[in-house]
């Protein structure tokens, strides 16, 4: 079986050797997703929360265009520069993320990010 590859204008274009994500065997599998507004390339100003749902709206634009959405995800893998940031998160998961959908989380602190940002967060997706 051959990967199908999912790229989408509505998130940030890649920056390396990747893409936004790829089906394989009936699972979309998401390239880590930092806080860059697409229409612009860069990092978002404001706080973190703001950081987090523009992680989460990208990696919602990835989603849709493999025709899937937050309720077909399994699993989230979540990376923090600063563990002390963990209650935001869950206070933006939970505007994106029913608990009845709730899938499967990760969340890790990391030394450093890439493009310096603050979190990021990649997902596995049933189809």
């Amino acid at each position: 079986m051959k990967n199908q590859i999912i790229n989408t204008s509505n998130a940030p274009k890649p920056i390396g050797a990747y893409n936004q994500a790829v089906i394989r065997n009936g699972f979309i599998f998401t390239s880590g997703q930092v806080p860059i507004d697409p229409s612009t390339g860069n990092l978002i100003d404001g706080s973190f929360k703001e950081r987090v749902r523009r992680v989460m709206k990208n990696l919602k634009s990835i989603l849709e265009e493999s025709e899937a959405n937050f309720s077909n995800v399994t699993k989230f893998s979540v990376f923090l520069t600063d563990i002390s940031n963990y209650t935001e998160v869950n206070e933006v998961f939970n505007e994106f993320i029913k608990d009845s959908d709730a899938p499967a989380r990760v969340l890790i602190e990391v030394s450093s990010l890439p493009a310096g940002a603050d979190i990021e967060i990649d997902c596995i997706a049933a189809v």
